[in-house]
């Protein structure tokens, strides 16, 4: 295992933020001052751990400045709280959507916080009904919150996951009809959308005909399903606390992979030079 301690938290990632977004964004902060791509999207495009993830790839690899608008733990709702990245991601040329898990979205059961969408705030009353045994004091995350309602409720949990699919694609759709520039999804995982649902490695509940009703809206989409075996935390960069954080994570290998693959995709609608 890797790892290198820079300061109390690893690697600096210089979080800055645009537009007057309460969002902080991975740095040094873009000037923007011609033809950019935009990445929207969650841990894996922000970065954690890595030194140069897919979006720092694509801009050494293209010559095209990219702005990072990733934002660690988010789901959609992280943007459509936040127009005004909404509004700087549609002032590119093209943009990567990486597509994240179903559990970071609010929804009729409960409500995330708007920002740190993996923050647990509320159950509503239908949870309470029909989770009437659980209670909700104890959870302040949706991954502890889920993980204790699949042990304890295994009948009534499916009707959970699919309340969250149902949000996710929603809000998704909502998403997608704000952006107005050309959209390429990105699927980044060990395992594929065709796979166990609720497996490791994945976007957490999203299937492939989830996928296919965002597609009609979306310019591309792009599939990297990469198995960083062993040595996934090889190159990252973290302290001795975020080890087990760290080996959740895809690794730079599977960041190049998903370079590459984004580039012709993104040049489709770039500027020549």
């Amino acid at each position: 295992m890797t790892y290198e301690t820079l300061g109390q938290s690893g690697l600096d990632y210089f979080p800055c933020s645009y537009d007057g977004s309460r969002l902080r964004f991975r740095g040094p902060r873009k000037h923007m001052r011609q033809e950019y791509v935009a990445c929207l999207g969650g841990t894996e495009t922000y970065g954690r751990f890595l030194q140069t993830p897919f979006p720092a790839l694509i801009e050494e690899k293209t010559g095209y400045e990219t702005v990072n608008l990733g934002v660690v733990n988010a789901g959609p709702e992280a943007y459509l709280n936040e127009p005004c990245v909404i509004d700087l991601a549609n002032r590119a040329e093209a943009m990567v959507l990486e597509i994240t898990g179903a559990q970071n979205c609010s929804n009729r059961f409960y409500t995330v916080h708007p920002r740190r969408n993996d923050r647990f705030v509320h159950a509503s009353d239908l949870m309470a009904t029909v989770f009437r045994d659980a209670d909700f004091t104890e959870f302040h995350f949706t991954g502890h919150l889920l993980a204790e309602l699949k042990a304890r409720a295994p009948d009534r949990y499916p009707m959970l996951v699919d309340e969250l699919q149902s949000a996710w694609v929603a809000r998704m759709q909502n998403l997608l009809a704000k952006l107005k520039v050309p959209v390429t999804l990105l699927w980044l995982g060990e395992n594929g959308p065709d796979d166990d649902m609720e497996a490791t490695g994945r976007p957490q509940f999203i299937t492939r005909a989830m996928i296919d009703t965002l597609r009609e809206k979306t310019a591309d989409y792009v599939e990297v399903i990469y198995d960083p075996g062993p040595l996934r935390t090889e190159g990252m960069v973290f302290n001795p606390l975020e080890a087990l954080a760290a080996g959740e994570l895809m690794g730079i290998d599977a960041h190049h992979h998903a370079a590459r693959a984004l580039i012709a995709p993104l040049e489709a609608y770039m500027p020549q030079r």
